[in-house]
């Protein structure tokens, strides 16, 4: 009895200790807290200098309240061409690239399921060395030069098709599916193409939209693309216009406009590199909200069996 008594309080205390202190919880959320402060104040504070007149930007380069609230900014913003035509461009790149790169990586992962096709195998050993290994940037620039895709609307698209992380979770999860499911289908008589978009495809909502919010933002955000194949400023990205108006303050078809603003103390370029930051941010972020329901579940389910 005093050995079952001893154990038992062994067992109580080793529990006891196992758990976390109520410190330990405490540490945690503060860090939580301090990052979520970390990450908000520099976005707050661009989003105030972004509807601040000009004296207030000059006088508080940091200020997370509005003293004065001005729309000059996103006005002029909103009535100029070369920014609304990059925004299109941005649109069109991110929906329409982003369609191919999930339609072509869940043919590629279906298919490196098929254990029993030849090659298979020495297929996925060439996707995992991508992961490590690249040729670098010469050779890469020579292909883009090679396959005539400079200032064309196709390299937003071909290049970086298949991303090799999106095409081993996308494999993975397929892995996890009931293989009864496609023999079942098989007795029934359909195809490949049948399983994969009536039967597989409806099952993998969740990695769908993890794997398209990953292509999204990579084509969002992305400036590196266009401003090594894309001379032509008509075919620019919102991203790379940002990054052209921040940076090189290169003002391209502003430049005019700008100057009248400024000396009319209305607006200065400060303000405009603001509102674009602004105006560039949010389409991206309001994109992920819709998919949050999946994004962890899929990430979770394609990485448990490799």
């Amino acid at each position: 009895m005093r050995a079952d008594g001893g154990d038992l309080r062994q067992q109580r205390h080793f529990s006891r200790m196992m758990r976390n202190p109520w410190y330990a919880d405490a540490v945690i959320y503060v860090l939580l807290v301090l990052a979520v402060v970390i990450t908000i104040i520099p976005i707050l504070n661009v989003l105030v200098h972004s509807i601040s007149p000009v004296w207030v930007n000059d006088r508080y380069p940091l200020l997370l309240w509005p003293i004065e609230v001005t729309g000059e900014a996103y006005r002029y913003i909103f009535q100029t061409t070369t920014l609304l035509r990059a925004f299109l461009v941005s649109v069109f790149r991110t929906s329409v690239g982003t369609l191919c790169n999930v339609l072509v990586t869940l043919c590629a992962a279906y298919g490196a399921t098929k254990y029993h096709v030849p090659g298979i195998r020495a297929f996925m050993i060439l996707v995992v060395f991508t992961m490590l290994f690249s040729a670098g940037l010469v050779p890469f620039y020579i292909l883009i030069r090679v396959l005539g895709l400079f200032d064309n609307y196709l390299v937003y698209i071909l290049v970086g098709l298949v991303n090799a992380f999106n095409l081993v979770l996308m494999r993975n999860f397929i892995l996890n599916l009931p293989r009864d499911l496609e023999e079942s289908a098989r007795i029934d008589g359909a195809g490949e193409l049948t399983i994969l978009f009536r039967i597989v495809m409806p099952l993998m909502k969740a990695s769908i939209a993890t794997i398209a919010l990953f292509y999204a933002i990579g084509h969002w955000n992305d400036f590196w693309t266009p401003l090594l194949f894309v001379g032509d400023q008509r075919k620019w990205p919102l991203s790379l216009l940002l990054r052209s108006i921040i940076y090189i303050q290169d003002m391209t078809g502003l430049g005019m406009i700008s100057q009248m603003l400024q000396r009319q103390q209305i607006i200065n370029p400060e303000n405009i590199q603001a509102a674009t930051i602004i105006f560039a941010t949010v389409p991206i972020a309001l994109v992920y909200p819709f998919v949050q329901k999946y994004f962890t579940r899929g990430v979770l389910i394609g990485a448990l069996k490799g």
